[in-house]
């Protein structure tokens, strides 16, 4: 679970600068769990969520679709477990993925393929590739939802 201080920062940054914020989190259900609590907080700490919440936060990467679509080696992709794909199938009922259809889509694809992939995977391409490349690729493209 993301820390407090973060989800704070994150919070008044965005309520105060009125910049995007857009979360890198590892392609699995857990990822989007984190991404869920920096979106809508957490149930433990429901009485001051809204000092501690992003609302509008979107998701960069590392998607599911990402895996393809970056020819992520096949020894980079992880095999899903079977609670990871019981926890796929139930984010699939929240609604923080239901009010997003791309998201959807997005989780679907990851419960149908049975394949994670953690961020740093794509340091199989070379150490510098995410700040280099997959990033600024993202940004310059768009590519969040």
């Amino acid at each position: 679970q993301p820390d407090v201080a973060t989800r704070m920062f994150l919070s008044r940054i965005t309520a105060e600068l009125k910049i995007p914020v857009l979360a890198l989190v590892d392609s699995d259900p857990y990822g989007l769990k984190i991404l869920s609590v920096y979106m809508s907080g957490s149930k433990n700490m429901s009485y001051d969520s809204a000092s501690l919440t992003t609302p509008d936060i979107k998701w960069l990467g590392l998607r599911p679709s990402d895996l393809n679509r970056y020819d992520l080696p096949e020894q980079c992709r992880l095999k899903m477990t079977e609670n990871d794909i019981k926890t796929g199938k139930e984010l699939l009922q929240e609604a923080f993925i239901t009010q997003n259809p791309l998201w959807v889509k997005e989780l679907q694809r990851m419960v149908k393929t049975k394949e994670k992939a953690e961020i740093q995977a794509l340091s199989s391409f070379g150490f510098q590739y995410v700040t280099e490349v997959y990033l600024p690729r993202k940004l310059r493209e768009g590519d969040w939802i």
